[in-house]
């Protein structure tokens, strides 16, 4: 009898090796042990009973809701949302997080809510992945100017079009440049009824839709002529991004008032207020933009990949 244990011990680890570590099917195995396929299938079965076999499954998905979870308690978020991105590559990421985005939107928007959002490539990635969705009395306004000097595509006016569309209702455009020349000039823009009310309408949205910019030579806002050498220069030397076209430092605290007093479009402060201040971002160049708008608590709500949830927790 110890003698058929043995055998029976033998066989169901070959078939389990065969089976588990070979990709052989049961068949296949029976026809080369010499048993029939009901006592492979017994023999597996009688494997992992004994413990030969151990199976561990490693969810992704769970890491992805630890690591959110940490993000979470180290910057006071209310809620973080880490999808996977196969490569760490801003495009592709771009594509993950911009999917996340629009199914947590989907879900989210209720009736009568107001959604800000701003402009870029992230931003009309977000928008072209929106699924429609039958809500009454919702507004979409643009957060931020979105009339460009350049022909540098911003997307903006496709961008807060597709989310009017996805949620039923017409955009709200703010139809002027960001940055103005002057402070003076920007004002008298400001007073206009018409400016007013959009602007206002800004202030009251409760779900505000953004990503951060960098301060690097390629930064759309450097590529679309806003800002003299000089500017230039110091936004570079002393900022780490930009939200809104508003740049900050590495704590968040607004750099040039100068020049903040010329954009046009939602005050950071007012983001803080936001019941959902969602911040879209990731990838190797944005994680200073992106710890600086955490550390500024500009956004409640964070959407980025794993390898930028990571980048935020070393530093």
């Amino acid at each position: 009898m110890e003698n058929g244990n043995h055998e029976k011990q033998r066989l169901s680890v070959e078939a389990s090796r065969l089976y588990y570590l070979l990709d052989y099917s049961q068949q296949e195995i029976a026809a080369r042990l010499g048993v029939s396929r009901p006592t492979v299938s017994r023999l597996l079965q009688y494997a992992k009973d004994k413990g030969y076999v151990r199976i561990s499954i490693v969810d992704p998905l769970e890491d992805l809701d630890a690591l959110g979870e940490e993000i979470k308690h180290v910057y006071g978020l209310d809620m973080v949302l880490v999808c996977y991105s196969p490569l760490d590559e801003y495009k592709e990421i771009q594509k993950h997080i911009s999917k996340k985005t629009a199914e947590y939107l989907h879900e989210t928007v209720r009736d009568s809510d107001i959604i800000g959002v701003t402009w870029g490539t992230t931003m009309h990635a977000v928008a072209r992945q929106l699924q429609p969705k039958q809500v009454k009395g919702v507004e979409v306004v643009q957060l931020k100017g979105g009339v460009s000097h350049s022909h540098v595509n911003t997307y903006a006016a496709e961008t807060v079009n597709l989310f009017a569309e996805a949620f039923q209702t017409m955009a709200r455009y703010l139809p002027l440049p960001v940055i103005f020349d002057s402070m003076e000039l920007k004002q008298m823009v400001e007073a206009d009824r018409h400016i007013q009310r959009i602007i206002q309408l800004g202030k009251q949205a409760n779900i505000a839709v953004f990503t951060v910019g960098t301060v690097k030579e390629d930064a759309l806002l450097f590529r679309l002529g806003y800002f003299n050498k000089e500017e230039q220069q110091q936004l570079q030397r002393e900022g780490a991004g930009d939200i809104c076209s508003r740049f900050f430092d590495a704590q968040g605290r607004i750099i040039s008032s100068e020049i903040n007093n010329r954009t046009v479009g939602i005050d950071l402060e007012d983001l803080r207020a936001k019941e959902k201040s969602v911040l879209v971002a990731g990838g190797q160049r944005k994680i200073e933009a992106i710890r600086a708008a955490l550390v500024g608590k500009y956004a409640n709500i964070l959407v980025t990949d794993q390898f930028t949830a990571q980048a935020l927790l070393e530093s």
